[in-house]
């Protein structure tokens, strides 16, 4: 099993930036794609960003150029870099993973951590 934590949410004002992380750990041997999510109270959970094992990147076309999703597969961790904050991407974000795991690949959700963008 694969479990997954994400940090570095908070406040920010509109315009600011903010790093999330998500660290991976359980017993696994091989993390595929990751990705991050987001969903606001009351609307749809929407992918923002993922990566694939090998560098790979896709973003969804209302943060392109302002995040950069990354990984560090050494430390089993991922990044989401966001700049340029704007208030309508308040919602809570959340890491995802697929990985093999006693010899399945699952999808595995972290807690998520929420992100506030206001003046």
């Amino acid at each position: 099993q694969v479990q997954l934590v994400e940090s570095g949410g908070g406040l920010v004002q509109p315009g600011g930036s903010l790093r999330l992380s998500c660290a991976a750990s359980g017993r696994f041997s091989v993390i595929n794609a990751m990705g991050w999510y987001r969903q606001a109270p009351g609307k749809q959970r929407e992918l923002v960003a993922s990566i694939s094992s090998g560098g790979v990147t896709n973003y969804a076309d209302s943060v392109k150029g302002r995040f950069t999703i990354s990984r560090d597969n050494a430390k089993n961790t991922m990044y989401l870099q966001m700049s340029s904050l704007k208030p309508e991407e308040t919602a809570v974000y959340y890491c995802n993973t697929n990985a093999r795991s006693s010899g399945l690949n699952s999808n595995y959700w972290g807690q998520g951590t929420q992100v506030t963008v206001s003046s």
